[in-house]
Formats: structure tokens, C-alpha cells, sequence
């Protein structure tokens, strides 16, 4: 079952690469005045494994750090995550599912 560690890793680590260059580009867009990219499709990113890399990126290109309403959804996106992730973990490998 170590695969499905494997893969969980490898499907966060992508993610979190595509979420970083997201936020990087809606920064740069928010600068020049370019389409932004839809505050769903960020949220959607964190939900799918991104959130690691989303955090980076906040910090990193000083982005979407203020908004309150959008930290407020980005951090539910990230519990709800974290739950249905503990929820899988437990169903795979803490006797749920096969006992």
C-alpha cells in the first residue's frame, strides 16, 4: 500500500507546482492589468493536493495575503483536504475498509 503514499505525494508535489506558477501568474496579471485567473480555479487547485505549493506562492509573490474572505475559503479548501485525505488514510491502512 505503499503506492498509495507514493502516489498521494506525487499528486501534491505536481499540484503544488502548478498552483505556485497560478498564483505567480495571477500576480503578474494583477499588476498589468492582463485576465486574472478565477479565485475558484486557485481554491480548486488547494482542494486537489496544491495547497502546499499555494502557501509558497502567498507568501512568496506577497499574494492574496489580505483578502480576508479568499484566506477564509482557502483555508476551509485546506481543512476539508486535510479531512477527506485522514478519512482515505484511515479506510486504506487504519482497518476501515478490509477488517
Amino acid at each position: 500500500m505503499w503506492y498509495a503514499v507514493v502516489g498521494y505525494l506525487g499528486l501534491v508535489a505536481v499540484t503544488s507546482l502548478v498552483s505556485f506558477a497560478a498564483y505567480g501568474f495571477d500576480k503578474r496579471r494583477a499588476a498589468t492589468g492582463g485576465r486574472r485567473v478565477p479565485e475558484r480555479t486557485l481554491h480548486l487547485l488547494a482542494f486537489l493536493g496544491g495547497w502546499p505549493g499555494a502557501i509558497v506562492a502567498q507568501r512568496r509573490f506577497r499574494h492574496k495575503t489580505r483578502k480576508v474572505p479568499f484566506l477564509a475559503a482557502f483555508w476551509g479548501v485546506v481543512v476539508l483536504h486535510g479531512i477527506l485525505v485522514g478519512a482515505a488514510a484511515y479506510m486504506l491502512f487504519g482497518g476501515g475498509a478490509g477488517r
